[in-house]
């Protein structure tokens, strides 16, 4: 049986070349939780668990380690006069519900109405990336995208809308599967004029 006790003391951090370093802390605290849990953390299927954990966990959330207002710095003001709707539609996302951290599965749908200048569409999933490779609900997920991008790029309008599941309630507590979540927050011209709302939710599919 592997014991525990025996493995090296090199302070707070086990580290493996090409990996990144796991403290010994947060290995102990998945050890505890999988032993909590009913099972043995020394079982030979598990003796590396808590560090797989761990690694996954650092990039479940490297959100925290971006910053996606930086995904906006860089605009392109020669657009042939372009001024309508620029959409990306169904954005595939995974996120981390704060109150269980269990998972928020989903797709987001980003548009703008712009001003002087566009962004590179591929800023728009990585601004949503930014924010929900944290732990998050989702409606604050919905407006810190809106807000990001109204804020830094000044546009006319900003509409967002996230649909999502999420495995706090399908896979624990009411057990629901199949029940999804939508969220939205409208901006600008998407907000105050009925017919712009319309016509961006048209286009998202809604």
């Amino acid at each position: 049986m592997h014991n525990h006790e025996d493995e090296p003391d090199d302070g707070d951090i086990i580290a493996e070349p090409g990996k990144i370093p796991v403290p010994k802390e947060v290995s102990e605290a998945i050890r505890t939780l999988i032993r909590w849990a009913g099972d043995d953390p020394d079982r030979e299927g598990l003796l590396d668990t808590p560090k797989r954990v761990a690694r996954a966990w650092k990039e479940y959330c490297q959100g925290y380690d971006d910053d996606p207002a930086h995904h906006l710095g860089r605009v392109f003001e020669e657009v042939g006069g372009y001024d309508e709707i620029v959409l990306l539609n169904d954005i595939p996302f995974q996120s981390h519900c704060e109150h269980h951290m269990a998972p928020i599965i989903g797709k987001a749908s980003i548009a703008y109405l712009p001003k002087d200048h566009v962004v590179g569409i591929s800023k728009l999933a990585r601004v949503l990336h930014g924010f929900a490779r944290r732990l998050q609900v989702q409606e604050r997920l919905t407006a810190e995208v809106a807000d990001c991008i109204w804020h830094h790029l000044k546009p006319v309008g900003v509409a967002v809308v996230i649909e999502a599941t999420h495995a706090c309630m399908t896979a624990r507590g009411v057990r629901t599967p199949g029940v999804g979540m939508v969220t939205s927050r409208m901006m600008g011209v998407f907000r105050d004029d009925e017919r712009s709302r319309a016509e961006v939710l048209k286009l998202m599919g809604y």
